[in-house]
């Protein structure tokens, strides 16, 4: 006869057998959030920072320097100065990826300062002391070396507190702990695991500390919002980008707490029409945003005739001078998405 404590054990050990278990999770593999349709909501935004790989970078630099008195910090993977291309697509591939012509940096810098003085950039002021992450891989062909480290004296000229992460073996791409390609690869989806985690090294350099991300279950929400209600004039496709966007949103923003916004740029053949979710999902941004008060904005581009790739616009594809200042389309889009959020 079960005695009744042993009959409370037996109920207990009976039912945590019959209880779904979870299945496993494969390392390397983030745990993710199917996206939701809605719009963007306003937030209580304490800062605003920028981050991208390729010509995400670019256009993460073009939005740091036109709008460096609101963004705080940016890190940029695989990229040269900015307005490196000068509206020349000859120089964007000759020398702002390949090095077999100049950056010319001197006259960058000189754009600059003059840009901010007619207001079409923001007083370059605003540059000084703003914490820098710039990563380049030595396996990376498609941005050279020289390339990236003329990004690093670009922002150290006018001030930045720049940490430079060289070291790594890696190909051109954005490099996670989710990657899906090896290390020293240049392939798609552009995602490269070197067994190291960049992003805690580049958060730690922006927001000053982090804490460990979510490795479990995500806890926010990943939210699927028309760009078209951003773009200007009212037609993100126009713009070459997407008809849709994500954010991700910790459970933490939604509820009224103070966050920080970090927009993520993709990278060239790296946007949701070419990879779907998987800069989203495995970019090891929306773990540490569960765990560090972080709005994660992904803006998506799409290729177009001029732009078959699916980039951003760091060389003028779209046909106008203004791309890399106030008033450029995708700058503006990008910012009006950002201002609506709070940042």
């Amino acid at each position: 006869m079960i005695r009744p404590v042993s009959r409370l054990l037996a109920a207990a050990v009976a039912a945590l057998l019959l209880a779904p278990v979870a299945p496993a999770h494969a390392a390397g593999t983030p745990y993710t959030k199917a996206p939701v349709s809605g719009s963007l909501s306003t937030y209580r935004v304490s800062g605003v920072y920028v981050a991208g790989v390729s010509s995400g970078a670019y256009l993460a630099n073009q939005i740091q320097v036109a709008y460096s008195q609101r963004i705080r910090g940016a890190a940029l993977f695989a990229a040269g100065p900015y307005y490196c291309a000068q509206n020349n697509v000859a120089q964007a591939l000759y020398g702002c990826g390949d090095n077999i012509y100049p950056t010319y940096l001197s006259a960058l810098q000189t754009y600059t300062r003059t840009w901010a003085g007619y207001g079409w950039v923001d007083p370059v002021s605003g540059l000084s002391g703003e914490p820098v992450y710039v990563f380049h891989g030595g396996s990376d062909g498609t941005v050279k070396r020289s390339v990236s480290d003329d990004l690093v004296r670009y922002q150290q000229h006018f001030g930045a507190s720049v940490q430079y992460d060289s070291g790594s073996a890696a190909g051109h791409g954005w490099v996670t702990p989710y990657g899906t390609v090896g290390c020293t690869a240049t392939a798609a989806p552009y995602l490269n695991d070197c067994g190291t985690d960049p992003q805690q090294t580049f958060l730690r350099k922006l927001f000053g500390s982090v804490q460990p991300p979510n490795t479990g279950p995500l806890g926010g929400t990943l939210v699927r919002f028309s760009q078209h209600t951003f773009a200007v004039g009212g037609w993100a496709n126009g713009l070459s980008m997407d008809a849709n966007g994500f954010a991700y949103v910790p459970s933490s923003c939604a509820s009224g707490a103070t966050c920080r916004l970090l927009v993520a740029l993709h990278g060239c053949l790296q946007g949701h029409s070419r990879v779907g979710t998987a800069f989203v999902d495995r970019a090891n941004l929306n773990q540490y945003a569960d765990t560090n008060a972080t709005i994660v904005l992904y803006p998506q581009a799409v290729a177009v005739p001029s732009n078959p790739n699916g980039c951003w616009d760091w060389w003028g594809y779209l046909g106008a001078t203004n791309y890399p200042i106030k008033g450029g389309a995708q700058v503006e889009t990008v910012m009006n998405m950002v201002r609506r959020l709070g940042g």
